[in-house]
């Protein structure tokens, strides 16, 4: 799953945010709405290296794309770039209305 930091406020994240809320392979993290997150978030803009230019560019680096191997963007078009050969996670089935407790279906 790819973590996406992004704010309520910032207007290149309301985009994003817009187009991935559907997309299971995005988990969306908005830096404004806890604590936790935005300490998250700036403990990898203060540690992680792919932040350097956001720093001396002295701006805040979101929407902020983390993929599982560490793989840090800050623009959707890098991030759809990297992800075009992942496969799309479907969400599991609902089981059927009155399905019971073995495996067969017909009963515990």
């Amino acid at each position: 799953m790819i973590k996406v930091y992004v704010m309520q406020t910032c207007p290149d994240c309301t985009a994003v945010k817009q187009l991935l809320k559907d997309d299971p392979r995005f988990l969306l993290t908005d830096i404004g709405e806890q604590a936790r997150n935005l300490k998250q978030f700036l403990s990898l803009r203060d540690n992680n290296p792919a932040f350097e230019r956001v720093r001396q560019r002295g701006t805040i680096g979101i929407p902020c794309f983390v993929f599982e191997d560490g793989n840090i963007v800050f623009s959707l078009d890098k991030a759809m770039e990297i992800i075009k050969d992942m496969p799309q996670i479907l969400p599991e089935e609902e089981p059927e209305e009155g399905a019971s407790c073995s495996i067969d279906g017909k009963g515990c």
